[in-house]
């Protein structure tokens, strides 16, 4: 297969560069080639020496595509896809991030499920056991719950994926895929599958990612499935308000018809009741919205992402035998 590594980084030029060796042992063993892509995310560090002195064995490309400002990990892989669809003809994509959380040892996992289908389709790496510790556990599990209640989809993967042409051709298209990779394959209802993983150990240093852009990063998720939270909502005060509703007629009923004391509740029971209502009228003007911003394209990955290239060059590799590799001009 022809294969593109595609791999977001922001700064963590070494930790790239260790990346990039392991995956290069991994395809060697596996028997498989590659190209690596590197969307640079607007650094602000010089990537230096460490890429240069990669001597790889099974890739023989290293491009790094620089964008023009950091516009955060989901978008920088919007970009790399749409570059690659447009630039670099391939059987298939493998998105991965470049701190060593993905485990090049389970690349070649993911091009074998992806070979096996008999249809083309999406292969995800499925975390089957995280690292992280029990405070980011109890928030993840939480953020679990709600976006499975607000969307109807769990959330089981993240950006390690396989990608094959017959795919990105579609996905690329998808305007959602500027807001989040993986939400955007659900939402388009795009065929994928999962490969059960370990999340692996970072290389070094410390994440990029601050509590507000994890923040971010969840309701990116959840804003491609805007149509389908705001009628959710809709439906759940449109039910509470009609349970308000019942409780309260029947309790003024048995008030008039019995003589029953009206119960303590029932003056709030009908203030709950002008305040479901109130929130019915802005849930459905958010829906009205949603649905409206349908009908204009907004931003198409494959269209638009030339507006944040700044420029495309390539490290000059050398094989193990210090030979000169391979490498686009």
């Amino acid at each position: 297969m022809n294969i593109v590594l595609l791999m977001p980084i922001y700064n963590d030029w070494q930790s790239a560069a260790h990346l990039i060796r392991d995956c290069d042992r991994a395809l060697a063993l596996a028997g498989r080639q590659a190209r690596v892509l590197l969307v640079d995310d607007g650094s602000d560090e010089d990537p230096g020496d460490d890429l240069d002195r990669v001597q790889p064995v099974a890739i023989s490309h290293i491009d790094i595509l620089h964008l023009r400002c950091n516009l955060g990990h989901q978008r920088a892989i919007a970009i790399g896809l749409s570059y690659i669809e447009a630039s670099l003809p391939c059987d298939a994509v493998v998105v991965l991030d470049g701190d060593g959380e993905d485990r090049p040892e389970d690349i070649d996992r993911l091009l074998k499920a992806l070979e096996a289908g008999a249809t083309p389709r999406v292969v995800f790496a499925e975390r089957t056991k995280r690292s992280e510790g029990p405070a980011f556990a109890i928030a993840y599990w939480l953020y679990r719950v709600v976006h499975r209640i607000l969307t109807g989809h769990r959330v089981r993967v993240g950006n390690f994926a396989a990608v094959p042409s017959a795919i990105l051709v579609r996905l690329v298209a998808v305007s959602a895929l500027w807001n989040h990779f993986a939400a955007a394959v659900f939402h388009a209802r795009i065929p994928y599958t999962t490969v059960p993983t370990s999340r692996g150990t970072r290389y070094g240093g410390r994440s990029h990612m601050s509590t507000v852009a994890l923040v971010t990063h969840g309701l990116s998720a959840m804003s491609v499935f805007g149509d389908r939270i705001g009628v959710r909502s809709l439906v759940a005060t449109l039910g509470v308000m009609l349970l308000l509703a019942l409780a309260t007629i029947a309790a003024v009923s048995w008030r008039l018809w019995l003589g029953v004391p009206l119960p303590a509740w029932v003056p709030y029971g009908a203030l709950l009741i002008v305040l479901a209502v109130q929130g019915a009228s802005i849930v459905l003007s958010f829906v009205f919205i949603v649905l409206a911003g349908r009908a204009s394209p907004g931003f198409v990955p494959l269209r638009d992402y030339g507006h944040y290239v700044l420029r495309v060059t390539s490290v000059p590799l050398r094989l193990t035998d210090g030979s000169p590799g391979i490498h686009r001009d």
